[in-house]
């Protein structure tokens, strides 16, 4: 078998086609499973690869995906021409939203693997198939964001029973073309956590940081800026040390903030931003 690293850990490869998004959670007793595990390319796919994963499933696999190739013919070229597949694990999700997964025979127990309409869960050493089948559960019973879905997804695992030897280390990455920051990029959410006792709450609550910093707020829900308004922006940036034209003041203040992607003139401020300016003042 060629040299490969022990991933085990549960897994969802999932897409929401109508979002354009593709994306991959997952959660393992294993040092940054976010370096190992979760591949996806938007318009493309997306790859869990685990157990004792080989990594170049991953970039492989997009590749495949990019020809055109379904989840299925994926899945079996893959593993047909890799001598140590019967201990890997791996799930795809392809642009049409089909789904495959595989177990290897020789995958550490509890080890299988579930697919679905957009989804693709997937799991081994784990306390029973229970996990598994909450994360399908989950995912089909779920609407919204669909990093939102994911991570439910994980929670659902865990309180499942989840990996039998425990948690260490947790990822979540979703992309859409254009979708990250600046629109200069694909990646809407990467973040990761790569050693800590519960790794699922400390995934949540960088995403809620995440969110906080680069989601994005209906416009609608925005705040017209009349005369009252910008006197007190004016008056709260002074404060602060931000002072002269009111533009260039806000725009100095929120990019000291990390808030720039949620600032779009002095027309409008995005209810996220008042209520930061208006917590440091």
């Amino acid at each position: 078998m060629a040299r490969a690293l022990l991933v085990a850990t549960y897994s969802i490869a999932a897409c929401d086609p109508e979002a354009g998004q593709w994306g991959v959670a997952t959660q393992s007793k294993f040092l940054a499973v976010g370096s190992v595990v979760p591949w996806a390319e938007p318009g493309v796919g997306a790859i869990a690869t685990q157990a004792y994963a080989n990594p170049r499933y991953g970039p492989d696999g997009l590749a495949l995906l990019r020809e055109g190739l379904r989840a299925e013919e994926v899945v079996e070229r893959l593993t047909s021409g890799d001598d140590g597949r019967d201990h890997r694990q791996v799930g795809v999700v392809d642009r049409e939203g089909r789904a495959a997964t595989y177990s290897g025979a020789e995958c550490l127990e509890w080890a299988g693997g579930r697919t679905g309409k957009c989804y693709a869960a997937q799991g081994n050493i784990l306390v029973s198939e229970a996990t598994v089948d909450a994360i399908a559960e989950t995912f089909e019973a779920s609407s919204g964001p669909l990093a939102e879905r994911l991570l439910d997804c994980l929670d659902a695992a865990q309180a499942a029973g989840g990996d039998r030897r425990g948690q260490q280390s947790a990822a979540l990455l979703v992309v859409e073309r254009d979708g990250g920051y600046a629109g200069l990029s694909d990646e809407v959410v990467d973040v990761r956590v790569d050693e800590h006792p519960r790794p699922l709450d400390e995934l949540r609550r960088i995403y809620g940081m995440h969110q906080a910093i680069f989601g994005k707020t209906p416009p609608e829900e925005w705040v017209e800026i009349d005369a009252d308004l910008a006197g007190e922006l004016r008056e709260r940036l002074a404060k602060l040390g931000y002072e002269g034209e009111l533009g260039d003041a806000f725009f100095h203040w929120a990019g000291n903030e990390n808030l720039e992607e949620r600032v779009d003139g002095v027309e409008r401020v995005d209810p996220v931003v008042l209520e930061e300016l208006r917590r440091q003042t």
